[in-house]
């Protein structure tokens, strides 16, 4: 039986990440200056825009969700982020009208935002704008909480919390030693005209998969890639991942069900075909080491008496 994550799932997904970990600077008066020169203060945090799904869930887990006035749709998690905070849209699809029309005085962005020329507008406004970057290693994670926390003025709490998380993911290091022989592992990104859209190399789903001690079988190509049944069969994936998604009426097993080539697979002959909440596992936000964790006992259950799970 499918393993199905109990987050939540999340509707976009954050797909490359190239830049450096920290962005903001550090002033000679100890306060902090954002990615577009600006400085941060105080007052900074009357109205934040988030976006990001993974920096909007930072703030709320150092308790800043008061200063949030608005989020973009991959904000999915805590869910009352999207019910109790403005919407203004995808964030790789971002107007300048639209984001500056909620007069924000401090914007926190995913380094994946966009499109670029509104990127680039909002950073030449007057509005202080913290550019988050995204990538995919345990280390990184860490970096951008404190990167969050310290622009946001909860150094202290940012720490506390890096530090919880670095703890967890030296946990979830110590169980990846216990697997004597890594799987074969393919990440379904999404279903689309009858092909699977595969995780390749560099991106965020092949981190995913080696977090949880799984080997990337498709490591043919870079980033996400749309493959035929034949590729997914000759790639004989010992595990099968797949990204759930909010959408009504979307089912990711039927979805990956319908491929003819899966059910020739060794994942599909040994019961592996392991659902997973979009945002929980590539967001890379506080909640990954968990995710990670999720998905390597969804993947060997053997493990589950080995850690007392």
């Amino acid at each position: 039986m499918a393993f199905r994550s109990s987050i939540l799932a999340a509707a976009a997904l954050t797909l490359a990440a190239i830049a450096s970990p920290i962005l903001p600077n550090a002033q000679a008066d100890g306060g902090v200056t954002a990615t577009n020169g600006k400085p941060v203060t105080e007052s900074s945090m009357d109205r934040v825009l988030s976006i990001g799904g993974d920096i909007t869930e930072i703030l709320y887990a150092l308790g800043k969700q008061d200063a949030i006035v608005a989020v973009d749709a991959t904000s999915q998690y805590p869910d009352s982020a999207l019910k109790d905070k403005k919407n203004v849209g995808y964030m790789r699809a971002l107007s300048t009208e639209g984001v500056l029309s909620i007069n924000p005085t401090l914007i926190f962005a995913s380094e994946g935002a966009g499109p670029p020329p509104v990127v680039k507008a909002l950073k030449a406004s007057n509005v202080p704008y913290v550019e988050v970057a995204d990538k995919y290693t345990s280390q990184a994670v860490v970096e951008k909480i404190r990167t969050v926390a310290k622009a946001a003025g909860a150094a202290s709490d940012g720490e506390a919390l890096a530090a919880k998380v670095e703890k967890n993911f030296v946990e979830l290091a110590k169980r990846r030693k216990a697997i004597s022989k890594p799987l074969k592992a393919v990440f379904v990104l999404s279903v689309q005209k009858g092909m699977a859209v595969i995780a390749g190399k560099g991106s965020g789903g092949e981190a995913a998969l080696e977090l949880s001690g799984l080997v990337n079988a498709a490591d043919g190509f870079y980033g996400y890639k749309p493959m035929v049944d034949e590729a997914l069969v000759e790639m004989q994936p010992d595990v099968i991942v797949v990204m759930d998604r909010s959408e009504p009426n979307h089912d990711a097993m039927a979805a990956i069900g319908e491929l003819k080539g899966v059910q020739s697979t060794p994942a599909a002959k040994t019961d592996r075909i392991i659902v997973m909440d979009g945002l929980y596992l590539l967001g890379f936000g506080p909640r990954a080491p968990d995710a990670a964790r999720d998905l390597m006992l969804a993947a060997y259950p053997e493990l589950r008496a080995a850690v007392g799970q």
